[in-house]
């Protein structure tokens, strides 16, 4: 490998004149990549999220003691005491540990919301845009109705009819989250379906399933992607609701919103009780806001980049 093979690799990434789709697909995220990193406060989201993926990855091996054992004769006691770096909770247990064990539960409930929502919102979307006429009204239709309904109230509602838990919580939390997604995929939908290579397409005999797959979808993932990585702040903040309203992972799972719910009766002595699950609260929707700020900057195809 000679000393040139770096500016050569960024020569064939940059190359205005593609030899094949892999490059012209390489060259396209190289160039997002570069527009991506010369945004500080988006540089700073993307180390925030992937910190939030390490820590749940590895947090057991981090945590210094058990997020579960109590120690009745450590608690509430104040952070860097006694080996408790943050501080212990009302029942002894260890903040710091319970925190980074949240951090699993934390993505385990993001992910699978998003695994969720954005296709079905995608999917509804687009075949809504496509044929439009009685399938779009209908569709729309059941899109408002959704919308109506303001998010956190609607998922108290799902979660308390299908009873407490994480996965009641998710189910609860993709149904109220859909609507938005499937509005922005039916509006790329509609400004794409006159197009020329979608006649192509049906000329060629290709069906409208295929047609939707293969062309439309495509074309309105990076909306959706945006729009998916600026949700996850609400996402989370739903979750951390449902969770300090006992209505998500129950106890004694290190979930943050049911350790502020059990710290907020120590809140003017005992603070950090609190006040640590709450600040990875706060960073990590932080992350996610200041990461979807930048991927929309990327990927909006009218900035210029």
């Amino acid at each position: 490998m000679t000393a040139t093979t770096p500016r050569s690799l960024r020569s064939w990434l940059l190359d205005d004149a593609p030899a094949s789709r892999r490059q012209a697909w390489f060259g396209r995220t190289y160039r997002g990549w570069l527009h991506f990193r010369r945004n500080p406060l988006a540089v700073t989201g993307l180390a925030i999220v992937l910190v939030l993926l390490l820590v749940a990855a590895v947090g057991p091996l981090l945590a210094p003691h058990s997020p579960y054992d109590q120690n009745l004769d450590m608690r509430l006691m104040p952070p860097g005491t006694e080996g408790y770096l943050l501080g212990s909770d009302e029942l002894g247990r260890d903040i710091l540990s319970r925190v980074l064990y949240g951090a699993r539960i934390t993505l385990y409930i993001v992910i699978l919301v998003a695994i969720i929502v954005a296709p079905l919102g995608l999917l509804i979307g687009t075949v809504a845009g496509y044929f439009g006429g009685w399938i779009d009204t209908l569709l729309m239709r059941v899109t408002d109705i959704f919308l109506a309904f303001p998010r956190l109230i609607l998922a108290l509602a799902l979660v308390a009819a299908l009873g407490p838990g994480i996965e009641n919580a998710v189910i609860a939390i993709a149904i109220t989250t859909w609507p938005p997604y499937a509005r922005i995929a039916r509006a790329e939908t509609l400004t794409i379906r006159r197009s020329d290579f979608i006649a192509a397409a049906r000329l060629q005999g290709a069906s409208s399933a295929r047609i939707i797959v293969r062309q439309v979808m495509p074309l309105c993932t990076s909306s959706v992607i945006v729009r998916v990585t600026l949700d996850m702040a609400g996402i989370i903040l739903t979750a951390a609701g449902l969770g300090f309203l006992g209505l998500g992972a129950q106890p004694p799972s290190p979930e943050w919103g049911a350790m502020v719910a059990s710290g907020r009766k120590f809140l003017l002595d005992q603070w950090w009780v609190a006040a640590m699950p709450g600040i990875a609260i706060f960073v990590v929707s932080l992350g996610f806001n200041l990461l979807g700020d930048g991927l929309r900057d990327v990927l909006d195809p009218k900035s210029g980049s």
